[in-house]
């Protein structure tokens, strides 16, 4: 975790007025961390709540195990402790493998991965270092995917840059039960 306390609270919900009760609402009785942050600014919430559901929904139209493999590299090259501890379990169900999500953190030229995968773990890192996919890499993402699913990518890998950067500079810290990935510890 880059920062060891939080810059903007996580609200309470005694704490909450009734447009932030009514953003959370739907959420149940687990409100995490990154939202009730969040909800201090509730329009900005609503808007990054709507951009954040097409992302991790069947709109799109990438595969949830390939999503996740999208979100955990851009969580871990952003050195996103909370993202990373987040998602980790969300891409065990979506299909990884525990190696697989070790793997992860070595990027494309990590050993076993499949040409897809490479492709996808590679424009991941084109999109944190560049803002750019090369022709190459793009090249590799059409073998396997679909113009919409490459959209995805960027979309996915777009959002999830922006959900570190609130994470990382708000200082959302992990929610109860929760454990730092002792490779994200000290950033």
């Amino acid at each position: 975790m880059r920062l060891t306390s939080p810059r903007i609270a996580p609200l309470q919900n005694a704490e909450m007025d009734a447009e932030q009760q009514e953003i959370v609402a739907p959420m149940g009785e687990r409100v995490i961390n990154i939202f009730r942050t969040m909800i201090q600014a509730p329009k900005a919430a609503k808007g990054f709540l709507a951009w954040g559901n097409y992302v991790l929904s069947k709109k799109n139209d990438l595969p949830a195990r390939e999503r996740e493999i999208v979100i955990l590299r851009i969580g871990f090259l952003c050195k996103s402790g909370y993202e990373w501890t987040q998602h980790v379990p969300i891409g065990v169900r979506a299909g990884l493998t525990e190696d697989e999500v070790a793997r992860i953190k070595g990027g494309a030229d990590a050993p076993g991965w499949s040409p897809s995968d490479q492709a996808l773990l590679r424009a991941s890192d084109e999109l944190h270092h560049d803002q750019f996919i090369t022709d190459a890499t793009w090249a590799a993402l059409k073998a396997h995917f679909s113009d919409k699913q490459c959209m995805d990518v960027v979309f996915t890998a777009g959002q999830y840059t922006q959900v570190s950067m609130i994470l990382n500079s708000f200082g959302v810290q992990l929610d109860a039960g929760q454990t730092l990935d002792p490779d994200l510890k000290g950033f």
